[in-house]
């Protein structure tokens, strides 16, 4: 008997599903057969499908006699189906990698519930995803598993057969069925859902169903099926008093669906909407139940639906095209006049006298407080508390802000009046292009990184690194420079060349490595506690950079994998870089913490106990905490080609190297990752990379910007800097046990 058996009906879907089966029979978790039913294809469907039976002894192929439609088919493949849980796919889904052993790991871990509710994610037409947003509904704290009286927002998951496993004892014993139908899958999911004595939920992307085209949508008559598809639902619930609290909430759901339908552009001709409405309505009237008031949001379309105003929501469609139409227009023009109102404003600012007691700051083109910028903003409030200092950034981050600096919006009156007044500007990327700097002003450029990938003019030779480059506009934003940072000779020189200008650099290490050297055990211990990781545990911040060459940013390794095989001691801090748009994984779980949109990467540092990255800066930064740092360098020529790097990192790398997944599962498995060797990369790493990061840049930067000292203070040298160990350090001296390689991926402790 499989744990799994996945059914998947096949009509008119030969372009895609070969990549369906695929998808299934390259699971990671093998136990399981595929029940594929030929719902009498014209096409080539059911060839394909004999094809994979023939190859695989997994497959069952059933070909119906006649075309029965999408509920019957799946019924003819329930009715063959012997796992423990059926799974349904259409015929274009497909299954994301590993998705069964998370289904299986989650089954497992809430003891075998009737019904498994996990997320999935839209595939639109060129092959993009968007996960579906009633994610959060989906979450795994709390009980489990539990009724769904204890969860009724699961009514609002989208009501399909595919985002969901169901224990097939369970299934049969109620005595379940799809009935024929386009929208065979709400009188399923409803009444399963209701009668479930145990319900478990999984916060992962397990299928990806594609979206149709728009000549791909159902038939005119299919969306008249909605009105039969309840019939059924509420002829369930009727004869059953234990149900009736669920009326008013499928009544609900069931105006919402059919206001979705009358209203999407597209799905209905205008001449049947009528007739739509009509039928809408009659339906209102029978199963609405008195006394259940509805949302304020949705009583305009309960009250359209039942009086049938069709003229009316004709009418008030109308207007709001009308007004959408005017709306843009009367935007740009209001964007226009705000924009020369401005424009005046700076340079109205401009004519009047400097503030040599203000200092403005911004980092990563307003982002929150934090990188060099933020280091140094604290040291002016410190060392030279007479400067006034503001920070610019997206209110969305303000937040973020020390209450004692003054926040800015960028494009604001308030900060242009800033950037025209205050003597001091600090940013970590590059000043506004529309920036004129005054006689008196000074700018403060303090990058954000040792540069190991090509940057400034040496992008010209990188195109697809390189974007829209504007040389012109990079060399008039470099001549506004006063001071340039570095935290090392290699920087320097680098800088100096890529960046050409008459700024003076300032070799005086990079202000936010100020933290390393002056944070303390407790510092670490509070931050763990603050991340949730769990005491005795070693946390590996995972810290990838920018791929120029890929136009979707994605994690190379498969986290969930890499920790299944080094055991339950080991967490990972996840952590995308600032371009990537978005979380690094998007449905992390379990001992995978996704970090990037923790404020403070130096934190997220302190916080670990070693580093894996492949060709990010932040290596150079890490290197300063004297902990272990993992090269992970699968796709090294892509990367080269595409950016270009300053030197070859497997020469001179701070410690181990891994060209796969399984060389990284290795090197953490057997102890090197901390070994000898590694120790001894290191040590000629930061011997190279960070001789000035003593922790007082950035005292040395104000002293000698603001205050015009020359006396600064000595760098202490290497051997006397004592950063703050890490907690796996501090905790076990002792090497860590060796995890034995298994043969595959199937967890040696596996009970089925």
């Amino acid at each position: 008997m499989p744990r799994f058996s996945v059914i998947v009906p096949a009509y008119e879907v030969q372009a895609h599903l070969q990549a369906c089966l695929e998808s299934v029979l390259s699971q990671s978790y093998e136990d399981l057969e595929l029940i594929a039913v030929d719902d009498r294809s014209p096409d080539a469907c059911g060839e394909i499908i004999d094809e994979f039976a023939a190859r695989d002894p997994r497959v069952r192929a059933v070909h119906l006699a006649r075309h029965a439609g999408l509920g019957p088919a799946r019924n003819a493949g329930t009715a063959e189906a012997t796992g423990d849980y059926l799974l349904f796919l259409d015929g274009g889904d497909t299954l994301a990698p590993h998705a069964l052993r998370a289904v299986a790991d989650r089954l497992k871990e809430t003891g075998e519930p009737d019904v498994l509710v996990h997320d999935h994610a839209l595939v639109d037409r060129a092959g993009e995803q968007v996960r579906e947003t009633s994610a959060g509904r989906l979450t795994e704290r709390g009980p489990a598993p539990f009724r769904l009286e204890d969860r009724p927002g699961l009514l609002r998951v989208p009501p399909v057969a595919w985002n969901k496993a169901y224990r097939r004892e369970f299934v049969e014993r109620e005595g379940f069925a799809f009935p024929p139908g386009r929208h065979a899958d709400l009188p399923w999911t409803y009444p399963v859902l209701m009668a479930a004595e145990s319900i478990a939920t999984l916060d992962r992307v397990c299928v990806h169903h594609r979206q149709h085209r728009r000549s791909e949508l159902p038939e005119v008559a299919a969306h008249f099926d909605l009105f039969e598809q309840y019939d059924r639902v509420f002829a369930h619930i009727t004869p059953r008093p234990e149900l009736a609290c669920w009326r008013p909430v499928l009544f609900r759901r069931m105006v919402d669906d059919l206001w979705a339908v009358l209203t999407e552009p597209g799905r209905l001709p205008r001449g049947i909407r009528a007739e739509f409405l009509r039928r809408a309505r009659a339906h209102h009237r029978a199963h609405r139940t008195p006394g259940h008031p509805v949302p304020v949001r949705s009583r305009l379309r309960h009250t359209v639906i039942r009086l049938g105003l069709y003229r009316t929501h004709r009418l008030t469609e109308l207007a709001r095209s009308l007004g959408r139409r005017t709306a843009r227009p009367a935007a740009r023009l209001a964007r226009s006049l705000r924009t020369a109102a401005l424009r005046l404003h700076y340079r109205v600012q401009r004519c009047l006298p400097l503030r040599a007691d203000r200092a403005v700051f911004a980092a990563y083109g307003g982002r929150g407080h934090g990188c060099n910028p933020g280091a140094l903003e604290e040291a002016f409030r410190t060392f030279a508390p007479h400067i006034r200092t503001a920070w610019v950034a997206r209110p969305e981050h303000h937040h973020t802000i020390p209450t004692a600096t003054r926040r800015l919006r960028p494009g604001t009156a308030a900060h242009w009046t800033a950037l025209a007044r205050s003597k001091y500007l600090v940013d970590n990327t590059g000043f506004d292009h529309r920036l004129v700097k005054r006689p008196g002003q000074i700018l403060l450029q303090t990058q954000h990184g040792t540069p190991l990938k090509h940057m400034g003019l040496d992008l010209r030779e990188r195109p697809a690194a390189a974007g829209e480059l504007d040389v012109e506009a990079l060399l008039h934003g470099v001549d506004q420079w006063d001071y340039l940072l570095s935290p090392n000779r290699h920087t320097t020189l680098t800088w100096e060349r890529v960046y050409p200008g008459r700024y003076t650099t300032l070799p005086y290490g990079y202000p936010r490595n100020d933290v390393f050297q002056r944070a303390t055990s407790e510092d670490v211990r509070r931050l763990r506690e603050s991340l949730g990781i769990p005491e005795g545990s070693v946390a590996i911040l995972y810290a990838p950079t920018h791929r120029d060459y890929r136009r979707t940013q994605h994690t190379p390794l498969d986290l969930d994998r890499v920790l299944r095989r080094l055991g339950p001691r080991f967490v990972v801090l996840a952590r995308a870089h600032h371009r990537h748009g978005g979380p690094l994984v998007p449905h992390a779980t379990g001992r995978v913490v996704d970090v990037t949109d923790h404020p403070s990467v130096e934190s997220l540092c302190l916080a670990s106990d070693a580093l894996v990255t492949d060709y990010s800066s932040l290596m150079f930064d890490y290197a300063n905490l004297d902990r272990p740092i993992v090269i992970h360098a699968d796709d090294r020529e892509a990367y080269e080609a595409a950016r270009g790097t300053y030197f070859d990192l497997r020469s001179f790398a701070p410690g181990a190297v891994a060209r796969s997944e399984d060389e990284l599962i290795d090197i953490f498995a057997t102890g090197h990752w901390r070994g000898s060797r590694s120790a001894q990369l290191r040590a000629a790493f930061r011997e190279r990379f960070c001789p000035y990061d003593d922790g007082r840049a950035a005292e040395r930067v104000v002293r000698h910007v603001v205050l015009g000292e020359t006396a600064l203070p000595e760098v202490v040298p290497l051997a006397e800097r004592h950063p703050v160990p890490s907690a796996a350090a501090a905790l076990d001296r002792t090497p860590l046990a060796t995890v034995p390689r298994p043969a595959t991926d199937t967890p040696v402790a596996e009970t089925r």
